[in-house]
C-alpha cells in the first residue's frame, strides 16, 4: 500500500469511529478494553492523533509522552475528536516527503510522514472497531490488503523492538498464514529469549501455525477477536494471548 492509500483509509476510519461513538454514547462500554467507556476511547484516540501530528508538523526528533484528552464529554468530546482527526489528516497530507521526525518503530517506510500515515491508519482502524463494538451491530469491513499490512506492521515493526515481551526460553517457530483466495500471505516468527525475528516466507518447520482470513487474523492479533484454532503447539497461542499485546 502507498501513503495516499493509507491517508484515504485514515480519513475514512476516523469518520466511522466518530459516527459509531456518537451512536453508542459516552457511557457505552468498550468490550476489548473493559476499563474504558466510549468517552475514554475518544480521549485516547484524539490525544494520539494530536501527538502524532505534532511530530510531523514540528519536526520533533525525540520521543515525547502522549498528552491527556480534554475534560469534555458528550457531543463536545465527539467534536473535539473530529477536530483531532481532521488535524492529523491535514498535517500528514501536507507533509513533505523528506520530513524528519521521530517514529515509534523502524518497520520499512519511505519516510517518517509515510510511517505516521500507516501507523495512524491502523491505530484508527482498531479503535474504530472498538467504537463499533461498543455501539453494537455489524462492524465495518477491513480490506484484505490493509489487514495483511497491519499484521506485517505488528510482527515486523512492533515485535521487532527490544521491548517485545513475545519470548520463549526454548526456541520456537510460529507460522501465520492468511487464507483469502488469491491473496495468501505468510509469516514465520522465530521466538527465543531475544526479540522475535519475523520473515515473510514459509521457510523451515514450524512448531505451530495460525490460519485465518486476513481481517480475522488482524483483529485477533490486535487482541480484538479470539485467536483462530492453532495447529501444532497450542502453548504458542497462549503465549500470544499473554505476551502479544502492545503497550
Amino acid at each position: 500500500m502507498n501513503t495516499a492509500e493509507f491517508l484515504e483509509t485514515l480519513d475514512l476510519e476516523g469518520r466511522l469511529l466518530a459516527a459509531a461513538a456518537a451512536e453508542a454514547g459516552p457511557d457505552a462500554k468498550v468490550p476489548a478494553c473493559p476499563e474504558w467507556q466510549v468517552r475514554d476511547l475518544l480521549r485516547h484516540t484524539g490525544a494520539v492523533h494530536r501527538w502524532a501530528s505534532g511530530f510531523v508538523a514540528e519536526g520533533i526528533t525525540e520521543p515525547r509522552p502522549i498528552g491527556d484528552g480534554p475534560d469534555l464529554d458528550g457531543a463536545e468530546l465527539t467534536d473535539w475528536y473530529r477536530e483531532s482527526h481532521r488535524l492529523l489528516v491535514e498535517t500528514l497530507s501536507a507533509a513533505p516527503a523528506d520530513t524528519a521526525c521521530w517514529t515509534v518503530h523502524r518497520a520499512p517506510s519511505p519516510s517518517p510522514s509515510a510511517f505516521w500515515a500507516r501507523r495512524q491508519a491502523h491505530e484508527t482502524t482498531v479503535h474504530r472497531y472498538d467504537a463499533e463494538e461498543a455501539r453494537g451491530g455489524m462492524p465495518s469491513p477491513i480490506a484484505v490488503e490493509f489487514a495483511v499490512d497491519g499484521i506485517d506492521e505488528l510482527l515486523r515493526g512492533f515485535h521487532a523492538r527490544s521491548r517485545s515481551r513475545l519470548r520463549t526460553e526454548v526456541p520456537r517457530v510460529l507460522r501465520l498464514r492468511t487464507t483469502d483466495p488469491g491473496t495468501e500471505a505468510v509469516w514465520t516468527v522465530r521466538l527465543s529469549t531475544e526479540a522475535p525475528v519475523t520473515s515473510r516466507d514459509a521457510t523451515g518447520e514450524a512448531d505451530a501455525e495460525l490460519c485465518a482470513p486476513a481481517d480475522l487474523l488482524y483483529l485477533a492479533l490486535w487482541n480484538r477477536a479470539p485467536l483462530p484454532r492453532i495447529s501444532g503447539d497450542d502453548t504458542l497461542a497462549e503465549l500470544w494471548r499473554e505476551k502479544g499485546g502492545i503497550g
